[in-house]
């Protein structure tokens, strides 16, 4: 099972790579040039990265071969520049590499080979490698796409005890039209939840908010209006991810760790001796 996420920092599929892990609470990093360089410039310091001596991408790339038990390469079309040489690098360490073509086959089987991948090559730590945003705009969110189905998959699959909630919330297709700010969306759903919810989301640990967002996501999508343009909700969470736009899945995740940070005020369950 994936516990850490690393890439070279660069902007469309490394960056995507990052931010996926750093909204499931999972562990991220990887060697950046020096200078923090990418090509839009230097990398924001909220992704804990290692800088190498040098500013040479190749050197870089090599040392997140390295560093990992397995690459993950996600493009659409044949491999080039720095996605090849990220390619050969790993065959050349002899390091297993997985090649994505979104080309040949949609983000669902993507994301069902990369499972198989990681489980097959027992992968804790992943390199994860792809286009620039220059090259193609769209890599990000495919590969956010891709990543996140995975971890979806990875979860399905764990022990039923872990699973200790299954469906606490019937969906009604009705939005809560006041919730117009982070405060006031968790303090709706604080009320709203049931106790048994609100009591597992508060004492779950930090891996397994991805199983309260997957649980959650489309609740807290549809009662929250975030599916039909709360604008001033929607701000306010790309706000807390220091942008200026956000993707409404990852809207969801702003809340949902506002409500368990909310909840642990009162919900933890502590033991009395």
């Amino acid at each position: 099972m994936i516990k850490k996420i690393i890439s070279g920092g660069q902007t469309g599929a490394d960056r995507a790579a990052l931010d996926t892990a750093i909204k499931f609470n999972l562990f991220h990093g990887g060697w950046v040039p020096a200078g923090r360089k990418a090509e839009d410039g230097r990398l924001s310091d909220r992704y804990h990265m290692d800088e190498m001596p040098t500013d040479s991408y190749p050197m870089r790339t090599e040392q997140n071969i390295l560093d990992s038990r397995g690459t993950l390469i996600i493009s659409r079309g044949r491999l080039t520049k720095g996605s090849l040489l990220t390619h050969n690098l790993a065959a050349k360490l002899k390091k297993p590499c997985c090649h994505i073509d979104l080309l040949k086959m949609d983000e669902f089987e993507a994301a069902i080979i990369v499972n198989s991948f990681v489980a097959d090559y027992s992968i804790d730590v992943i390199n994860i490698a792809g286009p620039r945003a220059s090259s193609d705009p769209d890599i990000y969110r495919s590969v956010k796409a891709v990543l996140e189905t995975m971890i979806y998959m990875e979860i399905m699959e764990s022990e039923p005890e872990e699973l200790a909630l299954s469906h606490p919330v019937i969906l009604e297709r009705k939005p809560e039209k006041k919730c117009g700010s982070i405060a006031d969306s968790v303090a709706f759903l604080a009320k709203e939840l049931p106790l048994k919810t609100r009591c597992f989301i508060a004492n779950s640990d930090d891996v397994q908010i991805a199983f309260v967002y997957f649980t959650l996501t489309d609740y807290i999508r549809v009662k929250l209006g975030l599916d039909r343009g709360n604008k001033a909700l929607i701000k306010e969470c790309a706000e807390q991810l220091g942008g200026d736009t956000v993707y409404t899945e990852d809207a969801v995740m702003v809340i949902v760790k506002a409500l368990k940070a909310c909840l642990e005020k009162n919900h933890v369950l502590r033991i009395v001796r």
